[in-house]
Formats: structure tokens, C-alpha cells, sequence
């Protein structure tokens, strides 16, 4: 008996058996691209779906999850039996989603009737939002249909998300016809999908949504102009999307702050600084400024950050600017980044009176790639704090090691210097 038909014959034997794990098995290996057009394969490919139905029908939600692939496989033999279980509305709803489901993933015209009729009659939310998945993944095929379910109110929704999910230019005509429908979820599904177009008719769609009233819709146009940079000046984005800074609603606000770091340039930084600042500011918004600034890249961005240091009191913030600092990568603003955190260190900076504020400077100073941070992180050494000294060791380690080795070693034979330090000294030689 050759390899295919013992297969079979054990498939069998496992259906009738109802062990569904063994039978999934042996289906998969037998609707393997590699023998897919084996004659004793296609001779039996009736046999072969009925017992991959067998599991869609009887298998827990694992097994029908992996009994997916061997549909697909089949190819479109399937497709009449799939959409006969889709059309019964005594079979459960579980396998019904997952006919749905195996349905979107062949991609073929004669699918989506029968999911555009589950999509406006079912009253099962899962299954509806399956069916419009189901429809986005049909790519071109589907956005008729789709397009005449956005008359309707009771599948307009859905049929935009569906229509989001296709992305492609074709879907524009028809979402531009609903950014703004009375209802908040389909407005803000619309300017969402839209929002991935590069289409002269959307970003004045997206300036105007800045505006509306319902939140969702607000986040949805500010995280669609974050996306582009590209018109920033002809725009004037940052002078846009200020005002969102200030928005009632906290997500909005943060949404604005990681929209103008994407934006650029000075006039970004001089917006966020305020709002970092700011007791009245949410801790959340003035997370995403500190973000922000670092995340613009520029010189201003960071001496706004340096001033915010005297400014603020808060502990999470203080870790937050000094953590940030520590990942600045353009070579020009390292040094920038550097210098902060060592004025910070000289001074005396309140926070580097915080054990856990003090290992995040040592860490950023080893990220930073400065050589005149390796004294004061020798320095550290001394510190009382065991957390901090075995982090400036791991940023000797990670800034110079050889360099900070040998200063090490010197620092080691000089009798002249304070025990702590000789202490710490003798620690990190020992690390190395």
C-alpha cells in the first residue's frame, strides 16, 4: 500500500473513531502543495472534503481553527459546502463564523453573496463583523456590493470596515460619502480608512474633522495627518494641530503630541514645551511631550527638555526626560543629550538624589557614546546605592570599555583617593 493510501485509510479510521487531532493530520499531509496533484489525491478530494467538514462540524474551535488550511487547499470544490453551512441557520453559530471566515480566504466572486446576506440579515454581531472581514478580503472584487450596504443604516458600518480593510483607491468614491454620517462609529471608520490614501480630497476632509465634536472622530483626522509630514508646510500642520494639544479629551491631546514630533522643526518644540510643563497638564500628555521632544530630533527639542528639568517636580517625569535622553541617536545632539544629563549630575539636580533616577543617568550616559561622561561615571562608583554602582559599571562597559578599564586600573593603585570610591573601584575590576 503506497504512502498516499495509507493515509487515507487512516484518515478514515480516525474520523470514524471521532479522534479529530489524528485525522487533521493526516489531512494536512495529504493536501500538501507537493502531492495536491497526485491522481490518487485528486480521485479522492470529495472524500477528503467531506471529512475536513466532519471536523468543521464536530472539532472544538482549535481543531476548526486548524482545519482551515485544508479548505483552502481543496480550492474552490469547497466553496458550495462552506456556503451551504453559511446559509443554515440551524447549524451553530461557531461553525457558521468559521464558514465565513474559510470563505474570505478564497477570495472568490461567488462568496459574496451569501456574505452580503449574512452581513444584512444575521443578528449575531460576530458573525456580521466575520462577514465583513470576510468582504475586505475580497479586495476589488467586493466594493459594489459594499458600496450599495452603505444605504443601509443597519450594515453601513460594517460595510466601511470592510471597505477599510480592502485599501485600495477604489474604495475612496464610496467612504467619501459617509464622513459625515450622524453616526460617530461611521464617521470615524471613514476618516480612518481614508486616511491611509495619499489623495488630494482627503487631508481637507482631515482638517475639518480636527473639529467635530465626537471624539473617536478628532483622534481618527489627528492620527491621519500624523502620517503627513509630507504636507506639513503646505498645510501649516503644526499650526493645525496645536489647538489639539489642549483638547478635553486626554487621548486626542497625546495623539496631537506624537503627531507634531512627526512634523519637525522648532515651532513643534516651542508648542509641546508649554504643555510639558503645565500643572494642569495630564501626567499621560506630558509623557507623550517628553517623547515628543526627543522624538523631533532637533537642538531646541532638547534644550526645551533641559529647561523643563527646573520646571517640573515630578519624579516619573524627571525618569522619563532622563531615560529619553539616553536614545538620541543623531550624532550631532548625542553630545547635546550628554551635556544635560552631566549638568544634571554637577549640579546636583534634585533627582539625582533618587537611587533609581541616578541609575537611569548612568545608563544614558553609557548609551550616549561621550567620553566625558567616563569620570563622572567612575565617580558614581562611590555611590551608597549598590543599584547605582553596578549600572554606571555596566555604562563604562557599554560607553569605553578599554578606556574605562584602564582609568580603572590606575584609579586602583592611587592610595590618595576616598575609600568609597577605592571600594568601588575594586567592585567594578572584579565585574570587568
Amino acid at each position: 500500500m503506497n504512502n498516499i493510501n495509507q493515509l487515507l485509510v487512516q484518515a478514515q479510521e480516525a474520523h470514524d473513531a471521532a479522534d479529530w487531532s489524528s485525522l487533521i493530520q493526516y489531512l494536512q499531509q495529504l493536501t500538501q502543495k507537493a502531492d495536491s496533484n497526485n491522481p490518487e489525491i485528486v480521485k479522492n478530494r470529495e472524500n477528503i472534503l467531506e471529512l475536513a467538514l466532519a471536523i468543521l462540524e464536530e472539532g472544538d474551535f482549535q481543531q476548526r481553527w486548524d482545519i482551515t488550511k485544508v479548505f483552502t487547499q481543496l480550492g474552490n470544490m469547497a466553496i458550495a459546502p462552506l456556503i451551504e453551512i453559511l446559509e443554515d441557520e440551524d447549524a451553530t453559530e461557531e461553525v457558521r463564523w468559521y464558514a465565513a471566515r474559510i470563505l474570505g480566504e478564497f477570495q472568490h466572486p461567488d462568496t459574496i453573496a451569501c456574505l452580503v446576506q449574512l452581513l444584512k440579515n444575521s443578528d449575531n454581531q460576530e458573525l456580521k463583523l466575520m462577514a465583513a472581514t470576510a468582504l475586505g478580503q475580497m479586495d476589488t472584487l467586493a466594493i459594489a456590493e459594499l458600496t450599495e450596504l452603505l444605504a443601509e443604516e443597519n450594515t453601513r458600518l460594517l460595510a466601511v470596515r470592510s471597505l477599510a480593510y480592502i485599501r485600495r483607491k477604489e474604495t475612496i468614491a464610496p467612504l467619501l460619502t459617509v464622513v459625515e454620517d450622524r453616526e460617530i462609529a461611521v464617521r470615524s471608520a471613514a476618516i480612518e480608512a481614508l486616511s491611509s490614501f495619499h489623495d488630494e480630497r482627503v487631508p481637507p476632509l482631515l482638517l475639518k474633522a480636527l473639529d467635530d465634536f465626537a471624539t473617536p472622530v478628532r483622534l481618527a483626522a489627528v492620527q491621519g495627518l500624523a502620517s503627513r509630514a509630507d504636507l506639513c508646510e503646505t498645510l501649516d500642520l503644526v499650526t493645525q494641530l496645536q489647538p489639539k494639544l489642549h483638547d478635553l479629551n486626554e487621548d486626542v491631546a497625546c495623539a496631537a503630541a506624537i503627531a507634531l514630533s512627526r512634523m519637525g522643526g522648532d515651532k513643534a518644540a516651542e508648542y509641546l514645551f508649554p504643555v510639558l510643563i503645565s500643572p494642569h497638564s495630564p501626567v499621560k500628555l506630558q509623557l507623550e511631550s517628553i517623547r515628543a521632544l526627543i522624538w523631533l530630533e532637533t537642538a531646541s527639542g532638547l534644550k526645551y527638555l533641559q529647561q523643563a528639568l527646573d520646571q517640573i517636580t515630578s519624579e516619573r517625569l524627571w525618569q522619563e526626560v532622563v531615560t529619553f535622553l539616553g536614545r538620541v541617536q543623531k550624532p550631532e545632539l548625542t553630545t547635546i543629550a550628554a551635556e544635560i544629563l552631566l549638568e544634571m549630575v554637577q549640579s546636583k539636580h534634585p533627582a539625582t538624589k533618587i537611587a533609581y533616577i541616578k541609575s537611569a543617568i548612568a545608563l544614558s550616559l553609557g548609551q550616549l557614546g561621550q567620553i566625558q561622561a567616563i569620570e563622572p561615571l567612575i565617580l558614581l562608583l562611590a555611590d551608597p546605592e549598590a543599584q547605582v554602582r553596578l549600572h554606571a559599571i555596566a555604562a563604562l562597559k557599554n560607553l569605553a570599555p578599554e578606556i574605562a578599564h584602564q582609568q580603572l586600573q590606575l584609579l586602583a593603585n592611587d592610595t590618595a583617593i576616598a575609600p568609597d570610591l577605592q571600594t568601588g573601584v575594586a567592585i567594578a575590576l572584579a565585574e570587568w
